[in-house]
């Protein structure tokens, strides 16, 4: 395993192209970057395990990352799956408990890394900038409330469709999402809690309806009616 390096000049640019991290305090910011490390991942390697330890606050810089875990019967769940420049990890660093999930590089990745210890350290003398670890989390909790909404409530094709819209918008973290999604139909499968099949027959019926393009080995999101950027609502946010 290649040794975790210093965070590259420039990088600053590309991380605020993330919602949250553009509107935290500049201190924070600078303090993130100031103790980050980059760890460079192959396709297949696990930066954290559930139950482990945690290390940090986490940042994906290249390639992408699978979070999910192993059910009792040994099938995997797929939670999210995560693109450059998504923050993840601040729950076990809130609540200071183990890792709720495994994360794993989906192809060779790279990650940026902000240790606990010292970060806890900075925190404790600016208490005000909490607050923005907080608002990562509650981002997150509010797409997992309207994640259950819809599991409980649509149809299998437009649960399709606002998950590949809610990966495509970084979960919320960008302002324009994204219209090409390298996400397979297994991964779909295991995002959703069903079989590959009924992820093909769906997108099938989507890609019929004019809402988005099968290519090899991504998804092109075309909108609601077949017009590029015409995205369907992806549903209410609670308060």
């Amino acid at each position: 395993m290649p040794p975790p390096t210093p965070a590259p000049p420039g990088l600053h640019t590309a991380l605020s192209s993330d919602e949250w991290f553009s509107a935290c305090d500049p201190a924070l910011q600078s303090e993130l970057l100031r103790l980050a490390r980059i760890r460079h991942l192959a396709a297949g390697e696990s930066l954290f395990a559930r139950g482990g330890e945690a290390d940090g606050l986490c940042c994906v810089v290249a390639g992408a990352l699978r979070i999910g875990a192993l059910n009792a019967e040994g099938h995997s769940s797929l939670l999210a799956w995560l693109e450059p420049y998504q923050w993840f990890g601040e729950i076990s660093l809130i609540d200071e408990q183990p890792r709720t999930h495994d994360a794993v590089a989906d192809g060779p990745s790279q990650v940026l890394l902000v240790p606990r210890g010292p970060l806890l350290a900075w925190l404790e003398g600016h208490p005000a900038v909490w607050r923005d670890m907080a608002r990562l989390a509650c981002r997150k909790l509010r797409v997992l409330f309207v994640a259950l909404e819809e599991l409980a409530q649509l149809p299998l094709e437009e649960r399709v469709w606002r998950r590949l819209q809610l990966v495509a918008r970084g979960y919320d973290s960008r302002d324009t999402p994204r219209r090409h999604i390298r996400l397979s139909q297994e991964a779909l499968a295991q995002m959703l809690g069903v079989s590959r099949q009924s992820i093909n027959k769906a997108l099938k019926t989507l890609e019929a309806g004019g809402r988005l393009c099968l290519h090899y080995g991504e998804i092109e999101l075309l909108g609601a009616n077949g017009n590029p950027g015409s995205a369907a609502p992806a549903g209410p946010a609670m308060g």
